[in-house]
């Protein structure tokens, strides 16, 4: 697998395009080699593989995260439909914390996002019937599983959506916002 590797604003987070080759017949891609993502720098060990489908164009997962002992690094992908894909720093101390990176994600793209340690992440669709494949460096653990509030005008994320068409879980409508999260990461250079 060839991957290229970019980083955004928050330098941490990262979108991957692996390489894809295509024919008369479709194409092949490596979506996913360790080796290759060590080589791009990237050394993390993913132990579960997490599908959803989102049958509705406008539905909203996240923003969602993590603690310690369990925190997850997220490599996220899109094999069918698109996402626009939020991670926001909760690390205390970073230059970037509370602030927020986004990029399109989708099957057309073929490309991934990496949302590492300390970073919320969220997302929402932007086609009917969206497929989300995500990696991650931790198991799921209930008592760790948190979230801060999709829509906190602190945070100040521009969803391209009519915010009152938004699909919600019930969880995802109650999550504090960041002034009322507890410190859960801190920074380190």
């Amino acid at each position: 697998m060839t991957v290229v590797c970019e980083s955004l604003s928050i330098p941490e987070v990262k979108v991957l395009r692996p390489t894809r080759y295509g024919d008369n017949r479709g194409f092949f891609s490596e979506a996913y080699s360790q080796t290759s993502l060590s080589e791009a720098g990237i050394d993390i060990t993913f132990v579960q593989d997490n599908h959803s489908l989102s049958a509705a164009k406008g539905t909203m997962r996240g923003l969602h995260f993590q603690t310690p002992p369990f925190a997850q690094d997220k490599l996220v992908r899109v094999p069918r439909g698109a996402i626009f894909d939020v991670a926001v720093d909760l690390r205390v101390g970073s230059p970037t914390f509370g602030k927020h990176v986004s990029t399109i994600v989708s099957a057309d793209e073929w490309n991934q996002i990496l949302i590492p340690i300390g970073f919320a992440h969220g997302l929402v669709t932007l086609e009917p019937d969206t497929e989300v494949l995500y990696k991650v460096s931790s198991q799921y653990s209930a008592d760790c599983d948190k979230g801060v509030l999709w829509n906190d005008p602190a945070i100040g994320i521009e969803w391209p959506i009519n915010m009152e068409d938004a699909v919600l879980s019930e969880k995802d409508k109650i999550q504090p916002t960041l002034a009322e999260l507890p410190q859960y990461f801190t920074y380190e250079e």
